[in-house]
């Protein structure tokens, strides 16, 4: 989580982290990199690097080399080249990757409240709820202001490729030629490789330390070391990680459910407006998790069941919300799984005499399975460590999941080891999923090759 890695980096690049200690040290000053929005802008941009990449890198892949080949023929080289032809053709990779972030980061509630910065719409929407309530309609508001600025991040980034032509002349566009570098060009390249690696393993290496750490303030590193933190852990927050593993599974079932459904009806059936259910599936993108959390919140604040119970303080709100949040995920890689399923066989299976259900049971589902397991994996692995949509929903610590846990143990210094063991769990359960989904997709085209073969 983005909150748990701002703590790990305030302490590596904070006025008195590591970095700055040694600076201070050797040179004389200090760099304000987490101080204000300052800090908040750091840790996002470290946190959330890799959405730009990965989109940017297919990008570059689908490239056509013959037309940077034919550019170069022309002339154009350095700098112009990559203005003129490389980039244009990167643009939508870059904007996916752009818009995603902005919203994310837009959406982010628990890194500006733990860098003590408030002047922001997700942390004021939220402090307005939670202090003055809900009868307060600057709350909504902010929602409002935050939901139609999400959308419109979103319409722009299509916006901006609309009717522009970004085809390749040949299938799967072949990517940049990889040229030669000088002595100075390799030298100058590893060290802004090494410098992002640095950047982008800060978080995990400070949190790691700080879960093992018994004192560390105002030292570049621990002053000693100690595994009571995950005793602790273990001992008090149990509950925090098995809340975590039933909501995120149950959030995943239901998101699969839908997702198989939702594509279903899209994709094979001619049901009139079935566009629309793809859309509103889509939609929760847009929606940031604070604003989930206070819509539910306000929806169901007051209905009781009949035993007396208020609706809202049941667990079972958390798992809706998370739900709802991760749908897009589980729709897109059942829409893409039933897309590469062929109509032709489920006909064959008619003309055999199988009734729907059994063609569905028989032939589409062993098939959707791939889609149907990369949905589950990545809906359970954001959802467990999903904070902004469940930070309101959460009544009683009994119900809290491990993302609310973590935030708790953050708020307080003598929590932070605690919470820093806490992460490190976090980020070995985010991991496990993501390299089982990884496993899976590869695993599904090896034998769509296979079959092609």
């Amino acid at each position: 989580p983005p909150f748990v890695g701002a703590v790990a980096m305030q302490l590596l690049f904070g006025r008195n982290g590591t970095i700055n200690l040694l600076l201070d040290e050797t040179f004389g000053f200090k760099i304000p990199f987490m101080e204000g929005l300052n800090g908040v802008v750091f840790a996002e941009s470290v946190h959330y690097f890799p959405f730009i990449l990965i989109n940017l890198s297919a990008a570059l892949r689908n490239i056509d080399r013959s037309m940077e080949e034919a550019a170069q023929n022309l002339g154009a080289q350095g700098f112009r080249l990559f203005r003129r032809i490389v980039f244009p053709l990167a643009l939508p990779g870059y904007l996916a990757g752009a818009s995603l972030v902005f919203v994310k980061v837009f959406d982010d509630l628990a890194t500006p409240l733990l860098l003590d910065v408030k002047t922001m719409l997700a942390p004021q929407a939220y402090l307005r709820i939670t202090s003055i309530g809900l009868a307060d309609p600057m709350g909504y508001v902010i929602s409002v202001v935050l939901i139609v600025t999400s959308v419109a991040a979103m319409g722009l980034s299509a916006w901006a490729i609309k009717n522009r032509d970004f085809a390749t002349v040949q299938r799967g566009g072949g990517g940049l030629a990889r040229r030669r570098m000088s002595p100075w060009q390799t030298a100058a390249a590893y060290a802004i490789v090494t410098l992002i690696l640095f950047l982008v393993l800060a978080p995990h290496i400070g949190l790691l330390l700080l879960s093992f750490a018994t004192v560390w303030s105002f030292s570049p590193l621990p002053d000693g070391f100690t595994v009571a933190h995950y005793g602790r852990v273990f001992a008090e927050a149990g509950i925090f990680i098995k809340n975590t593993l039933v909501y995120a599974t149950l959030a995943g079932l239901i998101d699969v459910i839908l997702g198989v459904a939702i594509s279903y009806l899209v994709l094979r059936t001619t049901l009139r407006g079935r566009q629309w259910l793809d859309w509103m599936a889509m939609s929760a993108l847009a929606v940031p998790g604070v604003v989930l959390g206070i819509g539910y919140l306000r929806t169901f604040y007051g209905v009781k069941l009949p035993d007396g119970t208020s609706l809202t303080s049941l667990w079972i709100i958390i798992v809706l919300a998370l739900a709802i949040r991760r749908l897009p995920y589980a729709v897109r890689a059942c829409y893409a799984g039933l897309q590469q399923i062929s109509v032709s066989l489920e006909e064959a299976a008619e003309n055999l005499g199988a009734s729907k259900y059994r063609t569905v049971k028989r032939i589409v589902m062993p098939l959707l399975m791939g889609g149907i397991l990369a949905g589950f994996v990545t809906s359970f692995a954001t959802s467990a460590v999903e904070l902004s949509a469940t930070l309101m929903l959460v009544q009683n610590n009994s119900d809290a999941p491990l993302a609310y846990g973590l935030y708790v143990y953050m708020q307080s210094a003598a929590g932070r080891g605690p919470g820093a063991a806490l992460g490190v769990i976090a980020v070995l359960l985010v991991a496990a999923c993501s390299l089982l989904s990884h496993w899976i997709i590869e695993r599904n085209a090896r034998q769509r090759r296979a079959g092609l073969d």
